[in-house]
Protein backbone atom coordinates (compact mmCIF):
# COMPACT_ATOMS: atom_id res chain seq x y z
CA UNK A 1 0.00 0.00 0.00
CA UNK A 2 1.44 3.35 -0.50
CA UNK A 3 0.99 6.62 1.28
CA UNK A 4 -2.37 7.94 0.99
CA UNK A 5 -4.80 4.89 0.37
CA UNK A 6 -7.65 5.46 2.04
CA UNK A 7 -9.15 2.28 1.41
CA UNK A 8 -8.16 -0.01 4.49
CA UNK A 9 -9.02 0.91 8.09
CA UNK A 10 -6.44 -0.81 10.76
CA UNK A 11 -6.85 -0.50 14.00
CA UNK A 12 -3.45 -1.42 16.58
CA UNK A 13 -4.88 -2.48 19.66
CA UNK A 14 -2.49 -2.05 22.90
CA UNK A 15 -3.12 -3.28 26.57
CA UNK A 16 -1.46 -0.68 29.00
CA UNK A 17 0.98 -2.05 31.32
CA UNK A 18 -1.32 -5.52 30.61
CA UNK A 19 0.49 -7.85 33.43
CA UNK A 20 0.58 -5.08 35.66
CA UNK A 21 -2.63 -4.32 35.28
CA UNK A 22 -4.12 -7.90 35.80
CA UNK A 23 -2.29 -8.00 38.68
CA UNK A 24 -3.96 -4.94 40.02
CA UNK A 25 -7.31 -6.48 39.64
CA UNK A 26 -6.15 -9.60 41.29
CA UNK A 27 -4.79 -7.52 44.27
CA UNK A 28 -5.90 -3.62 44.26
CA UNK A 29 -3.35 -2.67 46.98
CA UNK A 30 -0.76 -2.45 43.70
CA UNK A 31 -3.00 0.38 42.27
CA UNK A 32 -0.70 3.28 42.76
CA UNK A 33 2.50 1.86 43.66
CA UNK A 34 5.55 0.93 41.51
CA UNK A 35 5.10 -2.59 40.33
CA UNK A 36 7.37 -4.63 38.45
CA UNK A 37 5.73 -8.12 37.12
CA UNK A 38 8.76 -11.24 36.69
CA UNK A 39 11.93 -12.89 37.94
CA UNK A 40 12.55 -12.14 41.51
CA UNK A 41 15.89 -14.39 42.00
CA UNK A 42 19.64 -12.98 40.89
CA UNK A 43 18.94 -14.25 37.54
CA UNK A 44 15.60 -12.66 37.04
CA UNK A 45 14.08 -10.67 34.14
CA UNK A 46 11.43 -7.91 34.39
CA UNK A 47 8.52 -9.00 32.25
CA UNK A 48 6.41 -5.79 32.85
CA UNK A 49 6.63 -2.73 35.06
CA UNK A 50 4.00 -0.12 35.98
CA UNK A 51 4.29 3.55 34.35
CA UNK A 52 5.31 4.09 38.13
CA UNK A 53 8.39 1.79 37.64
CA UNK A 54 9.45 2.97 34.20
CA UNK A 55 9.52 6.51 35.58
CA UNK A 56 12.41 5.30 37.61
CA UNK A 57 14.14 3.59 34.67
CA UNK A 58 12.87 0.24 34.61
CA UNK A 59 11.75 -1.35 31.51
CA UNK A 60 10.44 -5.08 30.27
CA UNK A 61 13.75 -7.24 29.62
CA UNK A 62 15.77 -5.46 32.43
CA UNK A 63 17.49 -7.91 34.94
CA UNK A 64 15.42 -7.78 38.21
CA UNK A 65 18.82 -7.24 40.25
CA UNK A 66 19.28 -3.66 37.89
CA UNK A 67 15.58 -2.87 38.26
CA UNK A 68 15.30 -2.97 42.23
CA UNK A 69 18.36 -0.73 42.76
CA UNK A 70 16.81 1.50 39.88
CA UNK A 71 13.67 1.50 41.95
CA UNK A 72 14.11 -0.48 45.22
CA UNK A 73 11.11 0.81 46.55
CA UNK A 74 8.86 -1.31 43.86
CA UNK A 75 6.61 -4.09 45.01
CA UNK A 76 8.12 -7.31 42.84
CA UNK A 77 5.40 -9.98 41.57
CA UNK A 78 5.98 -13.14 40.13
CA UNK A 79 3.50 -13.27 37.70
CA UNK A 80 0.80 -15.77 36.25
CA UNK A 81 1.07 -16.30 32.97
CA UNK A 82 -1.67 -18.94 33.11
CA UNK A 83 -3.66 -15.82 34.14
CA UNK A 84 -2.31 -13.19 31.55
CA UNK A 85 -3.69 -16.06 29.04
CA UNK A 86 -6.99 -16.20 29.96
CA UNK A 87 -7.50 -12.44 29.60
CA UNK A 88 -5.61 -12.24 27.20
CA UNK A 89 -8.65 -14.90 25.21
CA UNK A 90 -11.29 -12.97 26.34
CA UNK A 91 -9.81 -9.84 24.91
CA UNK A 92 -9.63 -11.02 21.59
CA UNK A 93 -12.62 -12.93 21.40
CA UNK A 94 -13.97 -9.34 22.18
CA UNK A 95 -11.91 -7.83 19.35
CA UNK A 96 -13.31 -10.16 17.11
CA UNK A 97 -17.04 -8.93 17.93
CA UNK A 98 -15.81 -6.16 15.90
CA UNK A 99 -14.27 -7.78 12.98
CA UNK A 100 -13.31 -11.63 12.09
CA UNK A 101 -10.13 -9.68 10.54
CA UNK A 102 -7.84 -9.97 14.11
CA UNK A 103 -4.08 -10.61 14.22
CA UNK A 104 -3.02 -11.11 17.79
CA UNK A 105 0.61 -10.07 17.93
CA UNK A 106 1.14 -11.22 21.89
CA UNK A 107 -0.89 -11.63 24.61
CA UNK A 108 -1.76 -7.90 24.76
CA UNK A 109 -2.09 -6.55 21.17
CA UNK A 110 -3.47 -7.52 18.02
CA UNK A 111 -4.28 -5.74 14.73
CA UNK A 112 -7.89 -5.26 13.45
CA UNK A 113 -8.94 -4.67 10.02
CA UNK A 114 -12.05 -2.82 10.01
CA UNK A 115 -11.75 -1.82 6.63
CA UNK A 116 -15.48 -3.58 6.21
CA UNK A 117 -17.13 -2.47 9.02
CA UNK A 118 -17.08 1.01 8.31
CA UNK A 119 -20.92 1.42 7.79
CA UNK A 120 -21.35 0.66 11.47
CA UNK A 121 -18.43 3.02 12.89
CA UNK A 122 -18.06 5.61 10.73
CA UNK A 123 -14.67 6.29 11.19
CA UNK A 124 -11.96 4.30 12.62
CA UNK A 125 -12.31 6.87 15.97
CA UNK A 126 -15.21 5.86 16.59
CA UNK A 127 -14.21 2.17 16.88
CA UNK A 128 -11.37 2.61 19.15
CA UNK A 129 -13.08 4.31 21.68
CA UNK A 130 -15.89 1.69 21.46
CA UNK A 131 -13.51 -0.49 21.36
CA UNK A 132 -11.58 1.12 24.66
CA UNK A 133 -14.91 1.34 26.07
CA UNK A 134 -15.64 -2.36 26.07
CA UNK A 135 -12.42 -3.33 26.91
CA UNK A 136 -12.85 -1.60 30.11
CA UNK A 137 -16.69 -2.36 30.87
CA UNK A 138 -15.58 -6.36 30.25
CA UNK A 139 -12.23 -6.46 32.25
CA UNK A 140 -11.52 -3.37 33.84
CA UNK A 141 -8.40 -2.81 31.94
CA UNK A 142 -6.99 -0.12 29.51
CA UNK A 143 -5.85 -0.05 26.16
CA UNK A 144 -4.40 2.27 23.69
CA UNK A 145 -5.55 2.42 19.66
CA UNK A 146 -3.96 3.73 16.86
CA UNK A 147 -5.79 4.03 13.63
CA UNK A 148 -4.42 3.86 10.36
CA UNK A 149 -4.32 2.73 6.40
CA UNK A 150 -1.18 0.11 7.47
CA UNK A 151 -0.72 -2.09 10.07
CA UNK A 152 3.20 -0.11 10.42
CA UNK A 153 0.82 3.30 10.70
CA UNK A 154 -1.03 1.93 13.42
CA UNK A 155 1.31 0.48 15.95
CA UNK A 156 3.25 3.67 15.80
CA UNK A 157 -0.26 5.83 16.25
CA UNK A 158 -0.93 3.21 19.09
CA UNK A 159 2.15 4.16 20.98
CA UNK A 160 1.75 8.15 20.29
CA UNK A 161 -1.83 7.74 22.39
CA UNK A 162 -0.18 5.62 25.34
CA UNK A 163 0.02 7.04 28.86
CA UNK A 164 3.86 8.34 29.74
CA UNK A 165 5.85 7.52 32.86
CA UNK A 166 6.74 10.29 34.61
CA UNK A 167 8.46 11.21 38.24
CA UNK A 168 5.55 13.67 38.85
CA UNK A 169 2.96 10.73 38.27
CA UNK A 170 1.42 9.11 34.94
CA UNK A 171 0.04 10.96 32.23
CA UNK A 172 -2.73 9.99 30.63
CA UNK A 173 -2.50 9.74 26.76
CA UNK A 174 -5.26 9.92 24.62
CA UNK A 175 -5.82 6.87 24.35
CA UNK A 176 -7.05 6.71 20.81
CA UNK A 177 -4.46 8.33 17.98
CA UNK A 178 -5.57 8.58 14.18
CA UNK A 179 -3.41 8.62 11.19
CA UNK A 180 -5.52 10.35 8.71
CA UNK A 181 -4.84 9.12 5.32
CA UNK A 182 -3.19 11.87 3.48
CA UNK A 183 -0.79 12.84 6.16
CA UNK A 184 1.19 9.83 6.75
CA UNK A 185 4.56 11.39 6.09
CA UNK A 186 3.28 14.72 8.46
CA UNK A 187 3.03 11.97 11.05
CA UNK A 188 5.78 9.69 10.38
CA UNK A 189 8.70 11.85 9.23
CA UNK A 190 9.55 13.75 12.57
CA UNK A 191 10.08 10.40 14.66
CA UNK A 192 13.24 9.13 15.60
CA UNK A 193 14.45 6.58 13.09
CA UNK A 194 15.01 4.25 15.78
CA UNK A 195 10.62 4.02 15.58
CA UNK A 196 11.06 2.04 12.58
CA UNK A 197 10.57 -1.47 12.59
CA UNK A 198 14.07 -3.32 11.91
CA UNK A 199 16.02 -0.70 13.47
CA UNK A 200 18.26 -1.67 16.84
CA UNK A 201 21.53 -0.15 18.01
CA UNK A 202 23.56 -1.50 15.09
CA UNK A 203 21.59 -0.39 12.45
CA UNK A 204 20.52 2.96 14.09
CA UNK A 205 24.64 3.33 14.55
CA UNK A 206 24.85 2.56 10.78
CA UNK A 207 22.18 4.99 9.54
CA UNK A 208 23.98 7.55 12.32
CA UNK A 209 26.95 7.58 10.43
CA UNK A 210 25.19 8.49 7.22
CA UNK A 211 23.58 11.33 8.97
CA UNK A 212 20.32 9.67 9.60
CA UNK A 213 18.44 10.62 12.93
CA UNK A 214 14.92 11.31 11.91
CA UNK A 215 12.66 8.90 9.39
CA UNK A 216 12.33 12.00 7.49
CA UNK A 217 16.50 11.71 6.90
CA UNK A 218 16.14 8.35 6.04
CA UNK A 219 13.18 8.99 3.12
CA UNK A 220 15.44 11.73 2.12
CA UNK A 221 18.20 9.56 1.40
CA UNK A 222 18.62 7.40 -2.16
CA UNK A 223 17.55 3.60 -1.86
CA UNK A 224 20.83 2.72 -3.22
CA UNK A 225 22.46 4.36 -0.62
CA UNK A 226 19.98 3.06 2.18
CA UNK A 227 20.61 -0.48 0.57
CA UNK A 228 24.37 -0.22 0.45
CA UNK A 229 24.65 0.41 4.19
CA UNK A 230 22.31 -2.16 5.10
CA UNK A 231 22.31 -4.64 3.22
CA UNK A 232 19.70 -5.48 0.11
CA UNK A 233 16.53 -7.01 2.39
CA UNK A 234 16.94 -4.39 4.93
CA UNK A 235 17.36 -1.44 3.64
CA UNK A 236 14.89 -1.83 0.78
CA UNK A 237 12.35 -2.44 3.30
CA UNK A 238 13.37 0.46 5.72
CA UNK A 239 13.33 2.49 2.80
CA UNK A 240 9.59 1.64 2.35
CA UNK A 241 8.52 2.23 5.54
CA UNK A 242 10.39 5.32 5.17
CA UNK A 243 7.73 6.23 2.60
CA UNK A 244 4.92 4.64 4.59
CA UNK A 245 4.56 1.91 2.35
CA UNK A 246 3.25 -0.69 4.16
CA UNK A 247 0.74 -3.39 2.17
CA UNK A 248 0.87 -6.27 4.72
CA UNK A 249 -2.70 -7.80 5.39
CA UNK A 250 -3.98 -8.42 8.84
CA UNK A 251 -3.71 -12.34 8.68
CA UNK A 252 -5.98 -13.69 11.33
CA UNK A 253 -4.99 -16.13 14.19
CA UNK A 254 -1.67 -17.78 12.19
CA UNK A 255 -0.58 -21.37 13.56
CA UNK A 256 2.48 -20.79 15.54
CA UNK A 257 5.46 -21.73 13.59
CA UNK A 258 7.61 -22.99 16.42
CA UNK A 259 6.99 -24.20 20.14
CA UNK A 260 9.69 -23.72 22.87
CA UNK A 261 10.31 -23.82 26.38
CA UNK A 262 13.39 -22.70 28.26
CA UNK A 263 14.32 -22.16 31.76
CA UNK A 264 17.27 -20.14 33.61
CA UNK A 265 18.69 -21.15 36.73
CA UNK A 266 19.46 -20.15 40.12
CA UNK A 267 22.58 -21.90 39.83
CA UNK A 268 24.53 -23.21 37.19
CA UNK A 269 24.31 -27.06 36.30
CA UNK A 270 27.68 -28.79 35.96
CA UNK A 271 26.35 -32.36 36.16
CA UNK A 272 24.52 -34.26 33.15
CA UNK A 273 22.13 -35.89 35.30
CA UNK A 274 20.04 -33.15 36.64
CA UNK A 275 20.07 -31.67 33.05
CA UNK A 276 18.52 -34.82 31.57
CA UNK A 277 15.29 -33.96 34.03
CA UNK A 278 15.15 -31.07 32.92
CA UNK A 279 14.88 -32.47 29.12
CA UNK A 280 12.33 -34.86 30.01
CA UNK A 281 9.79 -31.86 32.00
CA UNK A 282 10.16 -29.56 29.17
CA UNK A 283 9.72 -32.24 26.37
CA UNK A 284 6.71 -33.04 28.45
CA UNK A 285 5.65 -29.24 28.03
CA UNK A 286 6.75 -28.82 24.32
CA UNK A 287 4.48 -31.79 23.33
CA UNK A 288 1.53 -30.98 25.84
CA UNK A 289 1.35 -27.54 23.65
CA UNK A 290 2.08 -28.86 20.40
CA UNK A 291 -1.39 -31.70 20.78
CA UNK A 292 -3.27 -28.36 22.04
CA UNK A 293 -1.65 -26.86 18.61
CA UNK A 294 -3.12 -29.91 16.91
CA UNK A 295 0.38 -29.98 15.20
CA UNK A 296 3.95 -31.78 15.65
CA UNK A 297 7.18 -31.96 14.57
CA UNK A 298 9.62 -32.57 12.70
CA UNK A 299 12.67 -30.64 14.17
CA UNK A 300 13.83 -30.77 17.60
CA UNK A 301 16.31 -27.94 18.92
CA UNK A 302 18.32 -27.83 22.15
CA UNK A 303 19.51 -24.61 23.43
CA UNK A 304 22.19 -24.46 26.02
CA UNK A 305 23.25 -20.79 27.65
CA UNK A 306 26.69 -21.38 29.72
CA UNK A 307 27.62 -19.30 32.91
CA UNK A 308 29.66 -17.05 30.86
CA UNK A 309 26.63 -16.00 28.62
CA UNK A 310 27.93 -18.53 25.79
CA UNK A 311 25.47 -19.48 24.02
CA UNK A 312 24.90 -22.83 21.73
CA UNK A 313 22.09 -24.84 19.95
CA UNK A 314 21.72 -27.80 18.60
CA UNK A 315 19.48 -29.90 16.15
CA UNK A 316 18.48 -32.85 14.82
CA UNK A 317 15.46 -33.35 11.94
CA UNK A 318 13.48 -36.93 12.58
CA UNK A 319 12.01 -39.07 9.95
CA UNK A 320 8.95 -38.43 10.84
CA UNK A 321 6.64 -35.35 12.57
CA UNK A 322 6.22 -36.07 16.55
CA UNK A 323 3.56 -34.68 19.04
CA UNK A 324 4.68 -37.12 22.01
CA UNK A 325 6.82 -36.17 25.32
CA UNK A 326 9.38 -39.56 24.96
CA UNK A 327 9.78 -38.58 21.47
CA UNK A 328 11.05 -35.17 21.90
CA UNK A 329 13.07 -35.90 25.49
CA UNK A 330 14.72 -39.12 23.31
CA UNK A 331 15.76 -36.71 20.55
CA UNK A 332 16.62 -33.88 23.05
CA UNK A 333 19.21 -36.46 24.82
CA UNK A 334 20.59 -36.76 22.22
CA UNK A 335 21.80 -33.80 21.55
CA UNK A 336 22.56 -32.86 25.24
CA UNK A 337 25.40 -35.87 24.66
CA UNK A 338 26.96 -33.42 22.24
CA UNK A 339 27.70 -30.81 24.97
CA UNK A 340 29.96 -31.16 27.65
CA UNK A 341 28.01 -29.69 30.93
CA UNK A 342 31.36 -29.18 33.39
CA UNK A 343 31.60 -25.08 32.06
CA UNK A 344 28.25 -24.54 34.06
CA UNK A 345 24.74 -24.31 32.08
CA UNK A 346 22.83 -21.49 32.84
CA UNK A 347 20.10 -22.00 30.94
CA UNK A 348 17.90 -25.05 28.66
CA UNK A 349 15.73 -24.79 26.09
CA UNK A 350 13.98 -27.08 23.91
CA UNK A 351 12.27 -26.18 20.51
CA UNK A 352 9.70 -28.30 18.40
CA UNK A 353 10.01 -26.68 14.68
CA UNK A 354 8.89 -28.19 10.90
CA UNK A 355 5.18 -28.27 11.95
CA UNK A 356 2.66 -29.98 10.27
CA UNK A 357 -1.04 -30.54 10.82
CA UNK A 358 -0.95 -33.44 13.49
CA UNK A 359 -3.08 -35.83 11.66
CA UNK A 360 -0.41 -36.19 8.82
CA UNK A 361 2.25 -37.71 11.19
CA UNK A 362 2.88 -40.92 12.66
CA UNK A 363 4.91 -42.40 15.16
CA UNK A 364 8.78 -42.32 14.77
CA UNK A 365 11.60 -43.87 15.45
CA UNK A 366 12.11 -41.58 18.40
CA UNK A 367 8.29 -42.51 19.90
CA UNK A 368 9.29 -44.22 23.38
CA UNK A 369 6.63 -46.40 24.55
CA UNK A 370 6.17 -47.04 28.03
CA UNK A 371 8.06 -50.32 27.83
CA UNK A 372 11.05 -48.33 26.59
CA UNK A 373 11.37 -50.57 23.23
CA UNK A 374 10.15 -49.65 19.99
CA UNK A 375 7.34 -50.33 17.24
CA UNK A 376 4.26 -50.45 20.39
CA UNK A 377 0.97 -49.98 18.26
CA UNK A 378 0.54 -45.94 16.99
CA UNK A 379 -3.03 -45.72 18.29
CA UNK A 380 -2.53 -46.80 21.74
CA UNK A 381 0.36 -44.48 21.97
CA UNK A 382 -2.05 -41.49 20.46
CA UNK A 383 -4.78 -42.71 22.70
CA UNK A 384 -2.45 -42.75 25.75
CA UNK A 385 -1.24 -39.11 24.79
CA UNK A 386 -4.91 -37.84 24.94
CA UNK A 387 -5.61 -39.38 28.21
CA UNK A 388 -2.88 -37.68 29.74
CA UNK A 389 -4.31 -34.06 28.04
CA UNK A 390 -7.31 -34.85 29.57
CA UNK A 391 -6.62 -35.39 33.01
CA UNK A 392 -4.39 -32.32 32.89
CA UNK A 393 -7.60 -30.17 31.47
CA UNK A 394 -9.47 -31.67 34.14
CA UNK A 395 -7.21 -31.60 37.40
CA UNK A 396 -4.06 -29.83 36.16
CA UNK A 397 -1.04 -30.21 35.28
CA UNK A 398 0.60 -31.65 38.17
CA UNK A 399 -1.99 -34.26 37.82
CA UNK A 400 -0.31 -36.81 36.16
CA UNK A 401 3.08 -36.67 34.06
CA UNK A 402 6.28 -38.40 33.30
CA UNK A 403 7.86 -40.98 36.16
CA UNK A 404 10.75 -40.20 36.29
CA UNK A 405 9.33 -36.73 37.63
CA UNK A 406 7.85 -37.53 41.02
CA UNK A 407 9.89 -36.85 43.77
CA UNK A 408 8.76 -36.46 47.52
CA UNK A 409 6.78 -33.39 47.02
CA UNK A 410 5.06 -34.96 43.67
CA UNK A 411 5.40 -34.33 39.97
CA UNK A 412 7.50 -31.54 38.93
CA UNK A 413 5.95 -31.35 35.39
CA UNK A 414 6.00 -27.15 33.45
CA UNK A 415 3.25 -25.67 31.41
CA UNK A 416 3.77 -22.56 29.72
CA UNK A 417 4.82 -19.29 31.66
CA UNK A 418 6.89 -21.22 34.41
CA UNK A 419 10.21 -19.97 34.39
CA UNK A 420 9.06 -17.13 31.74
CA UNK A 421 10.96 -14.26 33.24
CA UNK A 422 13.85 -16.16 35.12
CA UNK A 423 13.95 -18.11 38.35
CA UNK A 424 12.93 -16.73 41.71
CA UNK A 425 14.27 -16.84 44.82
CA UNK A 426 13.61 -20.14 45.56
CA UNK A 427 12.62 -21.89 42.27
CA UNK A 428 14.25 -23.37 39.45
CA UNK A 429 16.89 -26.18 40.57
CA UNK A 430 16.98 -29.48 41.96
CA UNK A 431 17.99 -29.86 44.97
Amino acid sequence: MAAGDAHRTILHVDMDAFFVAVERNRDPSLVGRAVVVGGEGDRGVVAAASYEARAYGVHSAMPSTRARRLCPHAVFVRGDHRAYSEVSGRVMELFRSYTPLVEPLSLDEAFLDLTGAMRRWGTGAAAGHDIRRAVFDQEHLTCSVGVAPSKFLAKLASQEAKPRASVQGVQAGEGVTVVVPGDELAFLHPLPVGRLWGVGPVTRERLERLGVTTVADLAALPRDIVVGALGKASGAHLHALAQAVDDRAVVPDQAPKSISHEETYPHDHHQREPLEREVVRMADAVATRLRAHEVAARTVVLKVRFGDFRTITRSITLPEAVDTGPALARAAKALLDEVDPSPGVRLLGIGAGSLTAASVHQLALFDEPASEGQGADLAEWSEATRAVDAIRERFGSTAIGPARLAGPGGLRVKRKGDQQWGPGGSLGADR
